[in-house]
């Protein structure tokens, strides 16, 4: 179980930050069960649940045996101040699973064009200038003005360059040591998160403004939605409660989608045969449109070889490495008894690469996911597929790209982190030719 308080933490953060995360549970399986075995992380006793088993004994028991958990830092960091405290109910605050109806593609479809026409004209500002560019702080941005601009309607960049500094500043305190004193990292994430709830809230008030004065005709997003949704007993959420979620959203979609599209053009780079294959898929898209015709959603649905890429890439660097529960009520799992109050971890790397379920774990290999694809409960994906394709599709269908430094190394904190924003020198392309 590790130190007194904070148990493995340090363990299972030094793994991260070497870059193998897997390093901590897998020892661990190996040590005690492949199954299931206790740790002690982020102040908490803990059970973490292993393998495809693991994986669907959590999912299917959501809000029956376990519920979403976060560590009391996190919560602190994410929630209005005025309204944090220790007895938080679950119904108060939930991590970012909200409103699924409205993330589904099938909602989405209609912002495609959008997607198209804010990829082109980020690559044209930021890529098509430069000899060299960072995928990483780039990828951050064409996704944190993508996320502002679907949820909230947001259109402004320099409201959103403004904005995005305090969200890197939350960010980096989710992990930090919780020491609330000027110039700790925990710190600057609680001054964050002030900052950014207090912009949140004059954007909603204005918005209910614009809703009570214009009705039908008012703008219609994600933001409007919260507005308007209602709980099982008619109770919609307060202001402050709605700008906690947006956070929530914003941080999910923003970072996962980053991430992705980031270690995609990575492994591009380190395979020719497979850019050579996604290169093909996205001409022939590109030649069938006219000049200022922008994606569909019937063009998304032949993205299928480049959509097998990105479940690869999230397959062996996923952009989350796993969540958390806390159990409601005692329950025995693989013979284990699991106390109510204990919390639980589920982990990609439990299954991920692991040969029973991947042949060759290891091996870059997108036609995996070909016709049926992995067993249930085996791939854990995340993030926003269509913003990524919309991304993938206007960078390949302009450059080919090599790594500057292919040594480069890959810390996780949470998430994956090329330690030099991953610099790549562009190609330019002509008819998809060099």
């Amino acid at each position: 179980m590790g130190w007194p308080i904070i148990g493995e933490t340090l363990d299972f953060a030094l793994a991260c930050q070497g870059g193998n995360p897997g390093r901590f549970v897998n020892d661990r399986m190996n040590k005690y069960s492949p199954q299931v075995f206790k740790t002690s992380l982020l102040e908490a006793n803990m059970a973490v649940m292993c393998g495809a088993s693991g994986n669907k004994f959590l999912f299917s028991n959501e809000d029956k045996l376990v519920v979403s958990w976060w560590q009391r830092s996190m919560k602190k960091i994410l929630c209005f101040p005025s309204v944090f405290n220790e007895t938080l109910t679950r119904d108060k605050f939930r991590p970012p699973t909200l409103l699924p109806e409205f993330l589904k593609p099938e909602a989405l479809q209609h912002y495609i064009a959008t997607m198209d026409s804010m990829a082109s004209e980020h690559i044209e500002l930021n890529w098509s200038p430069n000899r060299e560019v960072k995928v990483f702080p780039l990828a951050k941005k064409y996704s944190f003005a993508l996320a502002f601009r679907l949820f909230m309607s947001i259109v402004d960049p320099e409201y959103v360059e403004m904005i995005s500094h305090p969200f890197q500043l939350l960010t980096e305190g989710f992990l930090s040591v919780p020491i609330d004193i000027p110039g700790t990292t925990f710190n600057r994430a609680l001054k964050a998160s002030k900052f950014i709830h207090n912009e949140l809230l004059a954007i909603i008030r204005k918005r209910k403004m614009e809703l009570e004065q214009k009705g039908d005709s008012a703008t219609r997003d994600l933001l409007s939605h919260m507005l308007f949704a209602s709980d099982e007993n008619g109770n919609v959420k307060s202001e402050m409660e709605i700008s906690t979620h947006v956070i929530c959203l914003l941080l999910a979609t923003h970072h996962t989608t980053s991430s992705v599209i980031t270690f995609i053009l990575r492994y591009l780079a380190e395979f020719p045969d497979v850019y050579s294959k996604v290169l093909k898929e996205q001409m022939e898209i590109a030649k069938s449109k006219g000049p200022a015709e922008f994606l569909k959603w019937d063009d998304i649905q032949k993205m299928k070889y480049t959509w097998n890429v990105a479940n690869e890439t999230m397959r062996l660097t996923p952009p989350v490495q796993g969540t958390f529960r806390e159990a409601i009520t005692d329950f025995t799992y693989a013979g284990f008894t699991i106390p109510k109050g204990w919390k639980m971890h589920w982990n990609v790397n439990t299954t991920h690469r692991d040969p029973k379920y991947f042949p060759d774990p290891e091996k870059f290999d997108p036609s995996r996911f070909e016709g049926k694809g992995p067993q249930p409960f085996t791939f854990v994906p995340f993030g926003e597929g269509l913003g990524l394709l919309a991304f993938i599709h206007n960078v390949v269908t302009r450059f080919k790209w090599e790594k500057v430094d292919p040594s480069e190394k890959v810390a996780y904190n949470p998430s994956p982190i090329p330690s030099k924003g991953f610099p790549i020198r562009l190609q330019p392309l002509q008819n998809g030719f060099i």
